[in-house]
């Protein structure tokens, strides 16, 4: 078994400890002091110190580790918090430390520190570390979990849920197979083929819920069944039969109405007139032909003619436009080319004006000595022969130049004057053709004014005097149908209103077989739920029966670990269901529920003894309040035992033999 005994814990500035050293010499430790004098510190320092969380499973965050005044505030800053402790680890002693500190840094400009927050320093064995190795090192030693289960007498009981409580009890009792349960018990022989797949909570959970939406579903039943008899109308002085005898009625005479309708809008004298009508109108468009056809093709033939001219006439327009419009184009080309030759003009008198001017080096730009004349000579004369060539080439340049722009001007004239001609000609061939188009219009109107008007035919007239009389005589007709129409029509409303009342009545039947047959739905559908939340329950029944055989193996495995400390797993409710509880007894006593402190101290130390030997591990035991028991039970681990005392004001320790020596 792996032994951790704690030779020294030494706290600097820890809570409101300046300086303390707690030296227990490997052995047990009684601590006596009144409420205040540090007693719990002690612990807290050590898990703190381990975990970074007091004895309370609060991390440093949660609690104050500063000193702090009676307004509550920090007493002294810039302090370093640390704990220090010297444990003896299987015979090898090891040093843990952990400091805890305040972090101020000065700004740029400023004269004073400001704080910045905390950081956090850890040791093994005098050496600096990492968190991360200083984590792993304590966790190597044991694991957090396991550290406040076997530190703590009061852990298991009151900081664990039942859930935690029951699944350590099961780690270190080993747990029991459904399939042992089942076979330990006949009544259980149906359970695996209800259960399939699913282990028993599942199944007893998918029950539960089942059962609770089957029982809210029923409940609703009832409600639903009232709902749909009020709705149902009442028909008890009804007869269906009669009253489609009545319907079949109205729906015959409605049709003998229609028909009627139908002869009055397609009555036989209308139908005779206005089939005249439209041979009237057939006979006058006849005659109307045969008087105007030959006049018309006159008109059509000359009205081809005058479009024809009128084509003519514009595009001989369009012609004078495009030429005049290339006349002025060439004006504006001509104006442009004459401030050119301008130009070219006044540039050949600037150059014609220009002499030569000579500056010759007379002496040798060598030497320095008088050239000979006749090398002066011939210099000036090159120089003279190189200016009249340019000259030359220059005036030839311009005169090429003012050439070519009179030959350009010349050519635009020439081709104005040729444009002017032919603008003359298209405008004497406009006008000709302008007294034609004159003329043929004239002649149009003529042949127009020579078209003979039908209704100055004696038989043109007649047969309109003859259509005048039938369209009289058929509005007539219609204003006199209209009335009958409208009194058929208003015949056919009344007897409809009179059908729709009779088939609302009718239907309300349908809705009573309708709303009957969904009554005996949810009649049918409440006994089907009744027999599925039987069947449930049955099922419910044999997952608390399993339970309770379970119950019946756990017990004795689980208690025969303990000497003092049972424990109740489930408990019987008033309806004969099983509650899941994991409660500690002692002497058939509740932990929570009246056992005295003595009591609640040695069932946890009981419990600390069992998952010391199942786990391998002894710790210090940190026992709190430890003044409310005389005898504490045996414990191979090491006891710190933390007593109130009011006559204590400071905190004193009373140091026992050392468990070092017990175990050599």
């Amino acid at each position: 078994m792996k032994k951790i005994i704690l030779e020294r814990l030494t706290l600097r500035n820890f809570k409101g400890f300046r300086e303390y050293v707690l030296a227990t010499n490997g052995g047990d430790v009684d601590a006596y002091g009144d409420n205040g004098t540090g007693k719990t510190t002690l612990f807290d320092g050590f898990t703190w110190l381990l975990f970074g969380k007091d004895s309370a499973n609060r991390s440093e965050q949660l609690f104050e580790i500063k000193e702090l005044d009676a307004s509550g505030k920090v007493r002294r800053h810039k302090l370093n918090h640390e704990v220090e402790a010297d444990l003896l680890i299987d015979g090898r002693r090891r040093t843990f430390r952990r400091v805890y500190s305040e972090k101020w840094t000065k700004k740029r400009g400023s004269i004073t520190d400001s704080f910045d927050g905390h950081s956090t320093d850890y040791y093994i064995d005098g050496v600096p570390v990492k968190k991360s190795e200083f984590e792993s090192e304590v966790a190597a030693l044991i694991r957090e979990d396991l550290f406040k289960l076997l530190t703590n007498p009061s852990f298991f009981n009151e900081k664990l849920k039942k859930e935690e409580r029951r699944k350590v009890l099961l780690e270190i009792c080993g747990d029991i197979t459904d399939a042992e349960v089942i076979h330990s018990n006949p009544d259980l022989k149906r359970l695996p083929t209800i259960l399939g797949d699913r282990d028993i909570e599942s199944h007893r959970k998918s029950v539960v819920a089942r059962c609770k939406e089957i029982n809210k579903e029923i409940d609703r039943i009832p409600d639903r069944i009232d709902e749909a008899q009020r709705s149902q109308p009442d028909v008890s002085e009804l007869d269906e039969e009669l009253l489609q005898e009545d319907i079949d009625d109205l729906r015959s005479r409605i049709k003998t109405r229609e028909e009627e309708l139908l002869r009055i809008q397609t009555g036989g004298e209308t139908a005779v007139k206005e089939k005249r009508l439209r041979e009237i109108e057939s006979e006058l468009l006849m005659i109307q032909n045969r008087l105007q056809s030959a006049a018309l093709d006159k008109v059509a033939i000359k009205r081809d003619e005058v479009a024809k001219l009128h084509r003519e006439f514009d595009s001989l327009r369009r012609q004078i436009d495009d030429k005049q419009h290339s006349i002025q184009l060439n004006d504006k080309r001509i104006e442009v080319l004459n401030r050119d030759a301008e130009r070219l003009r006044a540039n050949w008198v600037e150059v014609n004006a220009q002499v030569p001017e000579f500056h010759h080096d007379e002496n040798c730009p060598t030497c320095g000595q008088a050239l000979p004349a006749d090398q002066i000579q011939a210099a000036h004369d090159k120089a003279l022969a190189d200016f009249n060539r340019g000259k030359a080439r220059r005036l030839e340049q311009i005169n090429a130049e003012g050439k070519a722009v009179k030959e350009e001007v010349g050519r635009l004239e020439k081709a104005n004057a040729g444009l002017q001609i032919e603008i003359d000609q298209l405008t004497n061939q406009s006008a000709a053709l302008q007294d034609r188009l004159m003329a043929a219009e004239k002649e149009l109107e003529e042949v127009r004014s020579g078209i003979q008007d039908p209704k100055t035919d004696p038989r043109y007239q007649h047969m309109l005097s003859e259509k005048e009389t039938i369209q009289q005589e058929m509005t007539r007709l219609r204003e006199s149908a209209q009335t009958e129409y409208s009194r058929v029509q208003g015949d056919i409303y009344s007897l409809r209103q009179e059908l729709l009342l009779l088939e609302e009545n009718k239907a309300k039947f349908a809705q009573v077989r309708k709303t009957e047959q969904r009554i005996a739905e949810l009649e049918k559908q409440e006994r089907k739920l009744g027999v599925e939340y039987e069947r449930l329950q049955e099922e419910l029944f044999l997952t608390e029966e399993f339970t309770r055989s379970k119950v019946a193996l756990l017990d004795s495995r689980i208690n025969s670990k303990f000497k003092y400390a049972r424990f109740r797993l489930f408990e019987e409710q008033v309806n004969g269901g099983l509650n899941e509880v994991c409660d500690t007894l002692y002497n058939g006593v509740p932990y929570g529920g009246g056992l005295n402190n003595a009591a609640r101290i040695n069932v946890g130390l009981d419990i600390i003894n069992t998952l010391s030997e199942h786990y391998g591990f002894s710790a210090p035991i940190f026992i709190d309040n430890a003044e409310a028991v005389t005898k504490l039970i045996d414990t191979d681990a090491q006891i710190i035992r933390l007593i109130v005392s009011e006559s204590d004001k400071k905190l004193r320790i009373e140091a026992k033999q050392s468990r070092i020596q017990e175990a050599i």
